[in-house]
Protein backbone atom coordinates (compact mmCIF):
# COMPACT_ATOMS: atom_id res chain seq x y z
CA UNK A 1 0.00 0.00 0.00
CA UNK A 2 1.20 3.50 -0.74
CA UNK A 3 1.67 6.02 2.02
CA UNK A 4 -1.23 8.42 2.56
CA UNK A 5 1.32 11.23 2.44
CA UNK A 6 3.05 10.08 -0.76
CA UNK A 7 1.72 13.02 -2.81
CA UNK A 8 2.71 15.51 -0.12
CA UNK A 9 6.19 14.01 0.28
CA UNK A 10 6.86 14.09 -3.45
CA UNK A 11 5.70 17.69 -3.75
CA UNK A 12 7.77 18.77 -0.76
CA UNK A 13 10.92 17.12 -2.17
CA UNK A 14 10.43 18.86 -5.53
CA UNK A 15 9.68 22.15 -3.76
CA UNK A 16 12.95 21.99 -1.83
CA UNK A 17 15.04 21.16 -4.91
CA UNK A 18 13.32 23.94 -6.87
CA UNK A 19 14.79 26.46 -4.43
CA UNK A 20 18.02 25.96 -6.36
CA UNK A 21 16.64 24.95 -9.79
CA UNK A 22 14.04 27.40 -11.08
CA UNK A 23 11.17 26.47 -13.39
CA UNK A 24 12.18 22.83 -14.06
CA UNK A 25 9.70 20.95 -11.87
CA UNK A 26 8.82 18.55 -14.71
CA UNK A 27 12.46 17.41 -14.92
CA UNK A 28 12.78 17.23 -11.13
CA UNK A 29 9.72 15.00 -10.89
CA UNK A 30 11.20 12.55 -13.41
CA UNK A 31 14.55 12.53 -11.60
CA UNK A 32 12.67 11.71 -8.39
CA UNK A 33 10.79 8.93 -10.19
CA UNK A 34 14.08 7.28 -11.20
CA UNK A 35 15.39 7.50 -7.62
CA UNK A 36 12.19 5.94 -6.27
CA UNK A 37 12.27 3.23 -8.94
CA UNK A 38 15.88 2.36 -8.06
CA UNK A 39 17.41 3.52 -11.34
CA UNK A 40 20.17 5.78 -12.63
CA UNK A 41 19.91 8.98 -14.68
CA UNK A 42 21.84 10.32 -17.66
CA UNK A 43 21.65 14.11 -17.97
CA UNK A 44 22.61 15.14 -21.51
CA UNK A 45 22.82 18.89 -21.70
CA UNK A 46 24.97 21.91 -22.41
CA UNK A 47 27.23 23.25 -19.62
CA UNK A 48 25.87 25.70 -17.08
CA UNK A 49 22.19 24.77 -16.89
CA UNK A 50 22.33 23.41 -13.34
CA UNK A 51 23.04 19.68 -13.58
CA UNK A 52 25.46 19.68 -10.66
CA UNK A 53 23.28 22.03 -8.63
CA UNK A 54 20.33 19.70 -9.17
CA UNK A 55 22.31 16.67 -7.98
CA UNK A 56 23.55 18.45 -4.84
CA UNK A 57 20.05 19.71 -4.05
CA UNK A 58 18.59 16.24 -4.56
CA UNK A 59 21.13 14.69 -2.17
CA UNK A 60 20.30 17.29 0.50
CA UNK A 61 16.52 16.90 0.17
CA UNK A 62 16.80 13.11 0.42
CA UNK A 63 19.50 13.03 3.11
CA UNK A 64 21.95 11.15 0.90
CA UNK A 65 25.75 11.00 1.05
CA UNK A 66 27.02 12.66 -2.12
CA UNK A 67 30.24 12.38 -4.14
CA UNK A 68 31.18 14.04 -7.42
CA UNK A 69 33.94 13.19 -9.89
CA UNK A 70 34.80 15.46 -12.81
CA UNK A 71 35.68 12.89 -15.46
CA UNK A 72 38.74 13.57 -17.58
CA UNK A 73 41.01 11.21 -19.54
CA UNK A 74 43.39 10.85 -16.56
CA UNK A 75 40.72 9.59 -14.13
CA UNK A 76 41.51 5.94 -13.37
CA UNK A 77 39.09 3.07 -12.65
CA UNK A 78 40.58 2.82 -9.14
CA UNK A 79 39.53 6.43 -8.50
CA UNK A 80 35.96 5.21 -8.89
CA UNK A 81 35.96 1.74 -7.34
CA UNK A 82 38.79 2.15 -4.80
CA UNK A 83 42.07 0.33 -4.32
CA UNK A 84 44.05 -1.76 -1.82
CA UNK A 85 46.95 -0.24 0.11
CA UNK A 86 49.49 -1.92 2.38
CA UNK A 87 48.96 -1.18 6.08
CA UNK A 88 52.35 -1.46 7.80
CA UNK A 89 50.71 -1.60 11.24
CA UNK A 90 48.78 -4.79 10.50
CA UNK A 91 50.93 -6.18 7.69
CA UNK A 92 47.80 -6.59 5.56
CA UNK A 93 46.29 -4.90 2.54
CA UNK A 94 43.60 -2.38 3.49
CA UNK A 95 40.79 -1.31 1.17
CA UNK A 96 40.59 2.40 0.45
CA UNK A 97 37.09 3.02 -0.81
CA UNK A 98 36.51 4.83 -4.09
CA UNK A 99 34.25 7.76 -4.88
CA UNK A 100 31.37 5.55 -6.04
CA UNK A 101 30.77 4.22 -2.53
CA UNK A 102 28.13 6.76 -1.59
CA UNK A 103 24.37 7.17 -1.94
CA UNK A 104 24.36 9.63 -4.83
CA UNK A 105 27.30 9.66 -7.24
CA UNK A 106 27.58 12.44 -9.82
CA UNK A 107 29.69 11.35 -12.78
CA UNK A 108 30.26 14.73 -14.38
CA UNK A 109 31.02 14.62 -18.14
CA UNK A 110 31.31 10.85 -18.11
CA UNK A 111 31.98 10.76 -21.85
CA UNK A 112 35.33 12.54 -21.32
CA UNK A 113 36.74 9.55 -19.45
CA UNK A 114 38.39 6.55 -21.07
CA UNK A 115 36.30 3.51 -21.85
CA UNK A 116 38.07 1.57 -19.05
CA UNK A 117 37.03 4.17 -16.48
CA UNK A 118 33.49 4.32 -17.85
CA UNK A 119 33.20 0.55 -17.52
CA UNK A 120 34.29 0.76 -13.87
CA UNK A 121 30.82 2.12 -13.11
CA UNK A 122 28.96 -0.79 -14.71
CA UNK A 123 29.16 -3.30 -11.88
CA UNK A 124 28.17 -0.72 -9.28
CA UNK A 125 25.23 0.48 -11.38
CA UNK A 126 23.91 -2.96 -12.24
CA UNK A 127 24.84 -5.10 -9.24
CA UNK A 128 25.19 -2.59 -6.40
CA UNK A 129 28.75 -3.62 -5.59
CA UNK A 130 32.37 -3.18 -6.66
CA UNK A 131 35.17 -5.74 -6.84
CA UNK A 132 38.76 -4.81 -5.98
CA UNK A 133 41.52 -7.42 -5.77
CA UNK A 134 38.98 -10.25 -5.75
CA UNK A 135 37.11 -8.73 -2.81
CA UNK A 136 33.56 -7.47 -3.23
CA UNK A 137 32.24 -4.37 -1.47
CA UNK A 138 28.56 -3.36 -1.54
CA UNK A 139 27.65 0.24 -2.30
CA UNK A 140 25.51 2.02 0.32
CA UNK A 141 21.75 1.96 -0.20
CA UNK A 142 19.94 3.74 -1.63
CA UNK A 143 22.41 4.16 -4.48
CA UNK A 144 21.90 6.44 -7.49
CA UNK A 145 24.25 7.46 -10.30
CA UNK A 146 23.59 10.73 -12.10
CA UNK A 147 25.92 10.98 -15.08
CA UNK A 148 26.22 14.00 -17.34
CA UNK A 149 27.50 14.39 -20.85
CA UNK A 150 27.72 17.35 -23.19
CA UNK A 151 26.03 16.66 -26.55
CA UNK A 152 28.20 19.29 -28.28
CA UNK A 153 31.97 19.67 -28.50
CA UNK A 154 32.55 15.92 -28.74
CA UNK A 155 36.26 16.21 -29.64
CA UNK A 156 38.31 14.09 -27.26
CA UNK A 157 35.33 12.25 -25.79
CA UNK A 158 34.44 8.57 -25.65
CA UNK A 159 30.85 7.80 -26.60
CA UNK A 160 29.09 5.66 -24.01
CA UNK A 161 28.66 2.08 -25.26
CA UNK A 162 25.18 0.69 -25.81
CA UNK A 163 25.56 -1.62 -22.81
CA UNK A 164 26.17 1.37 -20.53
CA UNK A 165 23.40 3.51 -22.05
CA UNK A 166 20.94 0.71 -21.31
CA UNK A 167 21.87 0.84 -17.62
CA UNK A 168 20.48 4.36 -17.29
CA UNK A 169 16.80 4.27 -16.42
CA UNK A 170 16.19 7.74 -17.87
CA UNK A 171 17.92 10.22 -20.14
CA UNK A 172 16.85 13.78 -19.37
CA UNK A 173 17.73 17.34 -20.34
CA UNK A 174 17.26 20.41 -18.14
CA UNK A 175 17.56 22.92 -20.98
CA UNK A 176 17.63 26.71 -20.89
CA UNK A 177 15.27 28.54 -18.50
CA UNK A 178 12.56 30.64 -20.07
CA UNK A 179 12.71 34.44 -19.77
CA UNK A 180 10.77 34.77 -16.51
CA UNK A 181 12.61 31.88 -14.85
CA UNK A 182 15.99 33.35 -15.86
CA UNK A 183 15.01 36.64 -14.19
CA UNK A 184 13.95 34.78 -11.03
CA UNK A 185 17.21 32.82 -11.05
CA UNK A 186 19.25 36.05 -11.11
CA UNK A 187 17.08 37.58 -8.36
CA UNK A 188 17.63 34.58 -6.10
CA UNK A 189 21.36 34.79 -6.67
CA UNK A 190 21.35 38.41 -5.46
CA UNK A 191 19.71 37.40 -2.20
CA UNK A 192 22.24 34.64 -1.61
CA UNK A 193 19.87 31.72 -2.21
CA UNK A 194 21.71 28.52 -3.10
CA UNK A 195 21.78 24.82 -2.35
CA UNK A 196 22.37 25.83 1.29
CA UNK A 197 18.67 26.77 1.42
CA UNK A 198 17.55 23.23 0.52
CA UNK A 199 16.23 21.36 3.57
CA UNK A 200 16.17 17.62 4.13
CA UNK A 201 12.69 16.19 3.60
CA UNK A 202 13.24 12.46 4.18
CA UNK A 203 15.96 10.31 5.70
CA UNK A 204 17.79 7.48 3.97
CA UNK A 205 15.66 4.97 5.90
CA UNK A 206 12.49 6.75 4.74
CA UNK A 207 13.78 6.74 1.18
CA UNK A 208 14.24 2.97 1.33
CA UNK A 209 10.68 2.66 2.68
CA UNK A 210 9.39 4.80 -0.21
CA UNK A 211 11.12 2.43 -2.64
CA UNK A 212 9.41 -0.53 -0.98
CA UNK A 213 6.03 1.17 -1.20
CA UNK A 214 6.52 1.96 -4.89
CA UNK A 215 7.67 -1.58 -5.60
CA UNK A 216 4.51 -2.88 -3.93
CA UNK A 217 2.20 -0.83 -6.19
CA UNK A 218 -0.21 -3.18 -7.97
CA UNK A 219 0.01 -3.58 -11.75
CA UNK A 220 -2.60 -5.56 -13.66
CA UNK A 221 -1.63 -8.24 -16.14
CA UNK A 222 -3.27 -6.20 -18.91
CA UNK A 223 -0.92 -3.26 -18.22
CA UNK A 224 2.08 -5.59 -18.04
CA UNK A 225 1.10 -6.88 -21.49
CA UNK A 226 0.66 -3.25 -22.61
CA UNK A 227 4.23 -2.38 -21.54
CA UNK A 228 5.66 -5.52 -23.14
CA UNK A 229 3.82 -4.81 -26.41
CA UNK A 230 5.11 -1.22 -26.51
CA UNK A 231 8.69 -2.42 -26.13
CA UNK A 232 8.17 -5.13 -28.76
CA UNK A 233 6.89 -2.54 -31.25
CA UNK A 234 10.24 -0.72 -31.05
CA UNK A 235 11.89 -3.93 -32.33
CA UNK A 236 9.64 -4.07 -35.38
CA UNK A 237 9.86 -0.47 -36.59
CA UNK A 238 12.12 -0.15 -39.65
CA UNK A 239 13.36 3.24 -38.44
CA UNK A 240 14.88 1.57 -35.36
CA UNK A 241 17.86 -0.73 -35.94
CA UNK A 242 17.85 -2.16 -32.43
CA UNK A 243 14.78 -2.04 -30.22
CA UNK A 244 14.21 -1.87 -26.49
CA UNK A 245 15.85 -4.55 -24.37
CA UNK A 246 14.20 -6.67 -21.66
CA UNK A 247 15.94 -4.37 -19.16
CA UNK A 248 14.01 -1.48 -20.71
CA UNK A 249 10.74 -3.35 -20.16
CA UNK A 250 11.57 -3.81 -16.47
CA UNK A 251 12.62 -0.17 -16.14
CA UNK A 252 9.40 1.11 -17.73
CA UNK A 253 7.38 -1.08 -15.36
CA UNK A 254 9.26 0.20 -12.29
CA UNK A 255 8.91 3.83 -13.40
CA UNK A 256 5.18 3.39 -14.04
CA UNK A 257 4.74 2.08 -10.49
CA UNK A 258 6.77 5.01 -9.11
CA UNK A 259 4.58 7.41 -11.10
CA UNK A 260 1.48 5.88 -9.53
CA UNK A 261 3.07 6.20 -6.08
CA UNK A 262 3.78 9.94 -6.31
CA UNK A 263 0.13 10.45 -7.31
CA UNK A 264 -1.06 8.64 -4.20
CA UNK A 265 -2.30 5.49 -5.94
CA UNK A 266 -1.42 1.89 -5.17
CA UNK A 267 -2.22 0.73 -8.72
CA UNK A 268 -0.86 1.61 -12.17
CA UNK A 269 -2.90 3.25 -14.92
CA UNK A 270 -1.99 3.46 -18.64
CA UNK A 271 -1.35 7.17 -18.26
CA UNK A 272 1.49 6.40 -15.84
CA UNK A 273 3.19 4.44 -18.63
CA UNK A 274 2.61 7.32 -21.05
CA UNK A 275 4.12 9.89 -18.69
CA UNK A 276 7.56 8.30 -18.68
CA UNK A 277 7.69 6.20 -21.87
CA UNK A 278 9.85 8.37 -24.14
CA UNK A 279 12.51 9.32 -21.57
CA UNK A 280 12.83 5.68 -20.50
CA UNK A 281 13.06 4.16 -23.98
CA UNK A 282 14.59 6.64 -26.47
CA UNK A 283 18.24 6.48 -25.40
CA UNK A 284 18.28 2.67 -25.38
CA UNK A 285 17.48 2.35 -29.08
CA UNK A 286 19.84 2.28 -32.05
CA UNK A 287 18.25 4.54 -34.63
CA UNK A 288 18.56 4.65 -38.39
CA UNK A 289 21.33 7.13 -39.35
CA UNK A 290 18.93 9.83 -40.55
CA UNK A 291 17.26 9.90 -37.11
CA UNK A 292 20.32 9.44 -34.90
CA UNK A 293 20.52 13.12 -33.82
CA UNK A 294 17.05 14.27 -34.84
CA UNK A 295 14.10 15.31 -32.69
CA UNK A 296 12.02 13.17 -35.03
CA UNK A 297 12.95 10.25 -32.76
CA UNK A 298 10.36 11.39 -30.25
CA UNK A 299 7.69 11.63 -32.94
CA UNK A 300 8.46 8.03 -33.88
CA UNK A 301 8.02 6.99 -30.24
CA UNK A 302 4.72 8.90 -30.10
CA UNK A 303 3.55 7.00 -33.17
CA UNK A 304 4.55 3.69 -31.61
CA UNK A 305 2.74 4.58 -28.41
CA UNK A 306 -0.43 5.60 -30.22
CA UNK A 307 -0.36 2.38 -32.26
CA UNK A 308 -0.89 0.23 -29.17
CA UNK A 309 -4.40 0.44 -27.67
CA UNK A 310 -4.38 1.14 -23.95
CA UNK A 311 -6.16 -1.47 -21.83
CA UNK A 312 -9.49 -0.49 -20.32
CA UNK A 313 -9.19 -0.12 -16.55
CA UNK A 314 -12.30 -0.03 -14.36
Amino acid sequence: MTSINSVGKARLIVKEISKAIVGKDDVLIKVLLAVIAGGHILMEDIPGVGKTTMAVSLSKALGLDYNRVQFTPDVLPSDITGFSIYDKNTGEMRYQKGAVLCNLFLADELNRATSRTQSALLQAMEEGEVTVDNNTYPVPQPFVVIATQNPTGAKGTQMLPDSQMDRFMLRLSIGYPDHADAIEMVRRKQTGMSTDEVNQVVSRAEMMQIRKEAEAVFIKDSIIEYIVTLCERTRKDERILQGASPRATLALTALSKATAWIQGRDYVLPRDVRFIFSECIEHRLIWAPELARSEERFKVLDEIFESVPAPAIR
